[in-house]
């Protein structure tokens, strides 16, 4: 680990805060000469005590070191994989810190099945947050009835991904296999090296921005949910037959479910308040939101539970598209293949997030998981009453452009509050862009496009205290 200038910045903290050695010592259980010693040089905090001082001067572990950050990297250039790995059935509480070790964990356990040991290493938000999200429960039942050694290294920030974890495999006390890998959002994953090609998806999209996709299909025709459809291949309307049968069996069984959700919150699940909260006097707008926010809700709390979820773009925000076309086919009569023509649209772009920015809260903030989900909800809307390229495009880009910034910072680490009801919001603010696009598509000055490049840029500079390390806003509070 690299401490250059760490002594001379707790120096200058302390400074700034007017505390003298005596007192930050007493404030952090360590003596005013062990407080000089790392002022000096001559010696580094234990991990207990660099936690506390970053809560003393309200900065992260990350900043005091001084350690920098890499800038995220598109991860294709020349394609884009099948959304079939955008859309995942999977349980909850989250697709980064749940689904994506899982995966990793059961490639790793098949490939080193002689093994008797392993150990994982999780670091950056897997560290930071892993606990609150249930990480190492989930892979140390993946390895069992092996046993597991899980470590959380919430020191090391010079990481390729905010989500890496490295996983170790022993016979009789000796290493026999290591890997690398990244948790990048949804579920997805990728391995450090040569493990990367073996398991990476195929890519079976040619374009990578939406301008050569609009280009392609006025050119031939097309509408984007058909521009899926002709490269998904075989067996792909009944994959997604059987997402969006996911996503209302989420719904269902989140409205017929109460109590309070786990995790120490004591937060009570709403979705089935919410549904039957009628009054004879309730406007037709009244009862849409209200709807709206309850099948959110639903899916929200399931996720929460543990339950299953299709991840849309992920676990936290799963709620957001199945809210929307659960409404939508409801209230207009659309077809089940109506609506899969949408959520191909909808995946589309949540492709295209992906590719160029990314889905991972950990490593964009809020705006990469919700504001994916908006927008990918306000595209599929949009393609399901058939509105021009152009429109769906702009209901697109209103939808991220009115997220930009999004912290991810849940209270404990728990994908509940402010998670849960931000589903409800982006689910009704996916609607509303849809309806300002019908409007004003004509008289938009930016693509989408360029948007989800500001995305991107806008993930990279949010203070990494706010992507899902529970070190800041919303995450300190005391409940």
């Amino acid at each position: 680990m690299d401490i250059s200038g760490f002594n001379k910045k707790i120096a200058q903290l302390r400074k700034n805060a007017d505390i003298s050695l005596k007192t930050l010592g007493e404030m952090v259980g360590a003596s005013a000469r062990t407080v000089s010693k790392w002022e000096n040089g001559t010696a580094m905090p234990s991990v207990e005590n660099l936690i506390k001082l970053s809560q003393v001067f309200g900065v992260s572990t990350d900043e005091m070191l001084g350690i920098g950050e890499q800038k995220p990297q598109r991860l294709h250039t020349d394609g884009m994989p099948s959304i079939r790995e955008l859309y995942k059935i999977g349980s909850g509480p989250s697709s980064s810190h749940t689904i994506g070790p899982e995966r990793a964990s059961k490639i790793f356990g098949e490939k080193n099945a002689d093994a008797d040991e392993f150990k994982v290493i999780l670091y950056g938000s897997l560290a930071k947050t892993g606990k609150g999200h249930c990480t190492d429960v989930v892979i140390i039942k993946t390895f069992a009835p092996k046993k597991c050694r899980i470590e959380f290294d919430v020191i090391k920030s010079d990481l390729p991904h905010p989500n890496t974890m490295e996983l170790f495999a022993y016979k009789n006390g000796e290493q026999i296999d290591y890997a690398r890998v990244f948790s990048v959002g949804g579920g997805a994953i990728r391995f450090e090296g040569e493990a990367a090609q073996e398991h990476a998806p195929e890519l079976v999209y040619p374009h990578t921005t939406f301008g050569e996709i609009a280009d392609y299909c006025k050119k031939n025709g097309k509408r984007l949910w058909q521009y899926v459809f002709d490269h998904e291949g075989e067996g792909f309307k009944a994959y997604m037959a059987e997402i969006w049968r996911a996503m209302k069996r989420a719904i269902m069984e989140g409205l017929e479910d109460e109590g309070i959700l786990p995790g120490g919150l004591n937060v009570h699940k709403k979705a089935k308040y919410l549904y039957n909260l009628q009054h004879l006097d309730e406007t037709a707008e009244t009862r849409s939101n209200r709807l709206i926010s309850a099948y959110a809700f639903a899916v929200g709390e399931q996720n929460a539970c543990g339950g299953t979820i299709v991840t849309s773009p992920t676990c936290g925000a799963a709620g957001v598209v199945p809210a929307v076309m659960y409404f939508q086919q409801l209230k207009g009569g659309f077809s089940d293949d109506e609506i899969i023509r949408a959520l191909a649209t909808g995946g589309l772009i949540g492709n295209l997030i992906k590719t160029n920015a990314t889905i991972s809260g950990a490593e964009g903030g809020c705006q990469a998981e919700i504001g994916s989900a908006c927008a990918m909800a306000a595209a599929a809307m949009a393609e399901l009453y058939e509105l021009t390229v152009s429109k769906i495009e702009y209901s697109a880009e209103i939808a991220i452009e009115h997220h930009l910034g999004l912290t991810c910072d849940p209270i404990c680490g728990l994908v509940q509050i402010p998670c849960i009801e931000r589903n409800a919001v982006a689910a009704m603010r996916a609607i509303n862009a849809v309806n300002l696009s019908a409007f004003l598509s004509d008289t938009r000055k930016i693509s989408l496009d360029k948007v989800i490049v500001a995305m991107r840029e806008t993930g990279h500079d949010i203070d990494r205290q706010y992507r899902e390390t529970s070190e800041g806003g919303l995450a300190k509070i005391q409940v």
